[in-house]
């Protein structure tokens, strides 16, 4: 009998595809470097209106955020004013790219898989969260049995999750990085057993530690950093390099117990780089516009329902607090709503008033939502023709503000969703997404001495606008990714075009000779030929 086609793909997520191909020419990833000189290297790319949150669900069913809905862990609830972290059903809404292979026959070997849930009656053996960088669910396994095994052969990740940590000292991050260094390791091996031990047609395996590394060790790695200190790093060297150098020694052992025949697919999806964008500034900016307007602090107009009278009598004592001392409570308010009671955070504004809010979702892209008739609870934006000429509106406004450190225009562009997006799921997303100048590095006064942590905007209409950035994080991501693909009847060189993230699903589908149908991508030819 035939030996069944086999194909292997490896992720690693989040990695620039920058730092991959300067390392793998200078000698620094001598695997990964094999696998580009014997194999078809691309640029991979997210849709237009990068939402981050979408990047590992659409690699998953093939289907863009309008498909399967999801931009961000924590999303604005429908029906409400409030948004609330995504529970693990939202996950698996859509049909994903292992599901389809189990359906054909194929027998698969799925582990950690980001943004994924445990597939029911999957064909083989799945793994999630043994350790990724957003939890879900905690680890599952199929079969069940197979969780207990793994912790006693392999333990739990080295490296603490979740991975962001306000203020750690110069020795926690460097035993941080050393802990990924293990965690790498230990998931090669992990793989390689696995391998071994199940059969499979198709089998996938992602290293999340390069995750890890760029959002908290960035600025021991990169000069443009603010908190960049070369004298840190001098004895144990580059964090950062030492993640990714790891990762390449997990792949090289991985592919010395795979057969010469089995295709073979790395990516990384999205890159990462220095911390930056103007996301923290939006609420205000909204606000000064006369976009969006703040809870009343005082009595509302008109007849007031009992709970109205109850927010109202509570909130007005609260607003004489000052902020200095009012902001811990609130905040600790709204992580007991969110993590303890499941509620979510509340919205601050006033929905029969403000025509657009902000939803949070990362520092590079701002999102707005349109608070529209017939959507919102609240809505008093007319679709249409009043939304039309209001976007056109905003987008003027937001155009005009510039970052007075360097004189550069603040907002890159202002995209609208639903001209880059379609499906089912369009009105789940935000309406407006803005894209900020990434220019200048940005600090955290949670990371080092604080240096360059405040974020300005400023506009003729509004006036100068400033944030401090609290967020612990010195690298954030980047909508490129990078392919690799080496196997038979795959030419070898560099692909002349860049290829979508949403094609990735399908073409691993038809390189097995199954298919991936309604979705947005499609298979890439120079892989599966014409």
């Amino acid at each position: 009998m035939t030996e069944p086609k086999r194909l292997l793909a490896l992720g690693i997520d989040a990695a620039s595809p920058t730092l991959l191909r300067e390392w793998a020419a200078d000698g620094t990833l001598p695997n990964i470097a094999r696998l580009m000189a014997d194999g078809l290297v691309a640029e991979l790319r997210g849709p237009d209106a990068f939402f981050v949150g979408s990047t590992w669900p659409s690699f998953s069913t093939g289907r863009n955020a309008a498909g399967h809905g999801i931009y961000w862990l924590e999303q604005l609830k429908s029906g409400t004013y409030r948004t609330a972290p995504l529970p693990p059903e939202a996950f698996g809404t859509c049909k994903t790219l292992w599901e389809y292979l189990s359906d054909a026959g194929r027998q698969v070997l799925v582990l950690d898989v980001p943004l994924s849930v445990l597939s029911p009656g999957l064909n083989g053996v799945q793994v999630v969260e043994w350790r990724t960088h957003d939890v879900i669910t905690g680890m599952e396994t199929t079969p069940p049995s197979l969780k207990a095994k793994i912790l006693q052969r392999f333990g739990e990740h080295p490296a603490s999750a979740p991975c962001d940590a306000p203020r750690r000292s110069l020795a926690e991050y460097l035993q941080f990085g050393n802990d990924l260094v293990r965690g790498a390791t230990t998931r090669g091996q992990l793989t390689i057993e696995a391998l071994a031990e199940h059969p499979w047609d198709f089998a996938i395996q992602v290293f999340n530690e390069a995750h890890c590394a760029g959002h908290q060790l960035w600025h021991f790695h990169d000069p443009a950093h603010p908190e960049f200190d070369p004298a840190t790093t001098k004895s144990p060297g580059d964090p950062v390099k030492n993640v990714y150098r790891a990762i390449d020694a997990a792949i090289g052992n991985i592919l010395e117990h795979v057969d010469a025949g089995t295709t073979m697919v790395l990516f990384s999806l999205h890159g990462m780089s220095y911390w930056a964008g103007s996301s923290r500034l939006l609420p205000e900016m909204l606000t000064r516009l006369g976009m969006t307007v703040p809870p009343p602090r005082g009595k509302p107009a008109g007849a007031l329902t009992v709970r109205e009278w109850i927010l109202y009598l509570l909130r007005t004592p609260y607003h004489w607090i000052p902020e200095s001392i009012r902001r811990p409570f609130y905040d600790a308010r709204a992580r007991f709503r969110r993590d303890i009671l499941d509620r979510g955070t509340d919205l601050q504004i006033d929905p029969r008033r403000s025509r657009c809010f902000a939803i949070d979702m990362g520092p590079l892209i701002g999102a707005i939502r349109l608070n529209l008739i017939g959507r919102e609870p609240s809505g008093i934006l007319a679709p249409g023709q009043e939304a039309d000429a209001f976007c056109a509106e905003l987008t003027e406004m937001l155009l005009e503000f510039v970052d007075p450190t360097t004189g550069r225009q603040l907002v890159r562009r202002v995209l609208r969703t639903a001209d880059l997006y379609q499906g089912e799921r369009i009105d789940d997303l935000p309406d407006l997404v803005v894209e900020w100048d990434r220019e200048r590095p940005i600090g955290s006064v949670n990371v080092g001495t604080g240096a360059g942590a405040t974020i300005r905007g400023h506009s003729a209409r509004t006036g100068l606008i400033e944030v401090i950035n609290e967020y612990a994080r010195t690298g954030d991501h980047r909508i490129e990714g990078m392919l690799v693909a080496r196997g038979p009847g795959i030419a070898s060189g560099q692909l002349g075009r860049v290829v979508s993230t949403l094609d990735l699903a399908p073409t691993l589908a038809a390189l097995l000779g199954s298919d991936m149908p309604d979705v947005d991508g499609m298979p890439i030819p120079e892989l599966i030929g014409n």
